[in-house]
This record gives structure tokens, C-alpha cells and sequence, in this order.
């Protein structure tokens, strides 16, 4: 590996890795090698580039911690999530779309019996919840389990607020199961539209290419049922105004939906409500 220059690197790399035992890794690695190299000499990266693109990544990497994921940030603004869940969740006509994860799905959340109040104090105006989970047939999935989650009114999930001692640390998310119907309901608040977290490396780079940061109002829902695939995916609140321009590019018109609004009577605030039924695929197609 002497005498290496620009028109020789790339074959040096590729041989340096061609006796990997991981086959898929080898596949994997060759691909990204040829084309990283191939994207530095087709913009002619420069010393200073490449050096600020290193900065970029290791600011991304000092913010990140247990309660923020900037890389998936990054990916999502990117359409690089996106563009990973679509080749990988290509289902039949009638199954629910799936869409990105985004970095503010918990483990373990709560667990709650259908009709409760997941919002457990968290700002925003009532709403209620109600759906279905079938199959592709047609028929009832009972005892899915549905995680749920959204951010408040302001336009914050629950691990990113301050954890004082007289707060609840899970808000507007929780765990339920479908009963013996599929049927699942409960209260949380109206999904709101909000921006990504921007205070970082990832809101730096949006701003610098004149893009804004707003996600349109939607809840989040992971459903899982022996014998289906899980599905990973969102339900949009029609006339949002950012619908069209969501930052991380997940808005599918089969998951936009109608949140009705009930107005206030006879002393009650008002509230809304929103149905909708998912469609699983099985695990076997």
C-alpha cells in the first residue's frame, strides 16, 4: 500500500476489507466506500469541508444522549428514514402505511386499561381516541399491543421536559391492549403541530438551506400482534398546515385523518374526537 494518490485509494480500501467473514458486512461496507469516495471527488471536497463535516458529526454525537437522538434527526431530515422504511415496509393494498419512527419512542411506558386518560397532565386540549386493529381478512386482532405517543400542546414530548420531583415523568404516551373485538380507545390531548428539536447541529444545517423545522400534528403508534408484522407509524390531523412540508418527510395521504371537534356544552370545555383503524399485514408475506 505504498505510493497511494487520489486515482488509487479507493481500490486500496476495497482490498484492505475484501477478506471480511461477515458477507453482508463486506456488501455493506464496499457500497458505502465507493460511494463516499465517489461523492468527495465528485464535489471535490475540500480539507476545510471534510474538517467541518467532522465538526458537524461530533457536535451531533455531544447532544445526543438518553432522552435526544440527533443522528436519527439527521437521517429523518435527510429522507433517509424515509427512504429505509419504505423499501423495507412494502405491503399489500388494505395494510396501514408505515412511516418514520422518529427519537422519542420510550420503553416500558406505562401501561393503561382502554378508556383511561394516557395524558396524565399534559397540556392540550381533550381528545378522544378509538380504533380497530385487524388483519389483512378482515378479522379482529385482539390483544394487540399499542404504544402510543405525542407531544403537548407547546409542542414537547414528555422526555423533553424538566423531570422535577412533582412531575410525571411519562405524559401523552402510553401502552394499551385491543380487546377480545380488536376495539381500543382512550383520552389524550389534541395533537398539535410542532418543530423538531433546531437548537442543535441538525436546526443549524436546516436553517443554512433555508428549510424550517415544523412536523405536522400527529400521534404516534407502534402496534404489535403475534402472527403480523409490527407496524411503526403516524396518524396526521387533516387541514394541517404542514402536511405538504413535513421536515422529516412522513406524511402518507392514507394516514391523514379527520380530529372532530365537539364544542363546549352545558359547562364542558370542549374536546375532540378522532377514529381510525389499523390494518396489519401478516407475518408471513
Amino acid at each position: 500500500m505504498r505510493n497511494i494518490d487520489e486515482h488509487t485509494i479507493t481500490q486500496a480500501v476495497l482490498e484492505a476489507m475484501a477478506n471480511s467473514p461477515n458477507e453482508r458486512l463486506r456488501t455493506v461496507m464496499t457500497s458505502l466506500v465507493n460511494h463516499l469516495h465517489a461523492f468527495a471527488r465528485e464535489v471535490q471536497l475540500t480539507e476545510e469541508e471534510w474538517w467541518k463535516g467532522i465538526e458537524f458529526l461530533t457536535a451531533a454525537g455531544h447532544i445526543t444522549n438518553d432522552k435526544r437522538q440527533e443522528f436519527i434527526l439527521l437521517s429523518d431530515v435527510l429522507g433517509l428514514s424515509t427512504l429505509v422504511t419504505a423499501q423495507n415496509n412494502v405491503k399489500p393494498a388494505g395494510c396501514t402505511e408505515s412511516t418514520v419512527f422518529g427519537p422519542f419512542y420510550v420503553e416500558s411506558a406505562p401501561r393503561y386499561e382502554n378508556g383511561a386518560d394516557i395524558a396524565n397532565g399534559a397540556k392540550g386540549t381533550p381528545c378522544y381516541v378509538a380504533g380497530t386493529v385487524k388483519g389483512l381478512d378482515g378479522k379482529p386482532v385482539a390483544n394487540a399491543k399499542i404504544n402510543v405517543w405525542q407531544s403537548d400542546e407547546d409542542g414537547f414530548y414528555d422526555v423533553q421536559q424538566p423531570n422535577a420531583a412533582s412531575e410525571h415523568e411519562h405524559r401523552a404516551r402510553g401502552e394499551l391492549r385491543s380487546d377480545a373485538e380488536g376495539k381500543f380507545h382512550f383520552r389524550s390531548i389534541l395533537a398539535n403541530f410542532y418543530p423538531i428539536p433546531h437548537d442543535g447541529p441538525v436546526g443549524a444545517m436546516l436553517a443554512h438551506m433555508a428549510r424550517h423545522p415544523w412536523r405536522p400534528a400527529h400521534l404516534h403508534f407502534m402496534i404489535e400482534a403475534p402472527g403480523y408484522q409490527r407496524l411503526i407509524t403516524h396518524v396526521f390531523r387533516d387541514g394541517d398546515k404542514y402536511l405538504d412540508s413535513d421536515a422529516v418527510f412522513g406524511v402518507r395521504s392514507s394516514l391523514i385523518a379527520d380530529w372532530v371537534k365537539h364544542e363546549a356544552k352545558d359547562g364542558e370545555p370542549a374536546f375532540y374526537t378522532l377514529d381510525y383503524d389499523f390494518v396489519l399485514n401478516p407475518a408471513s408475506a
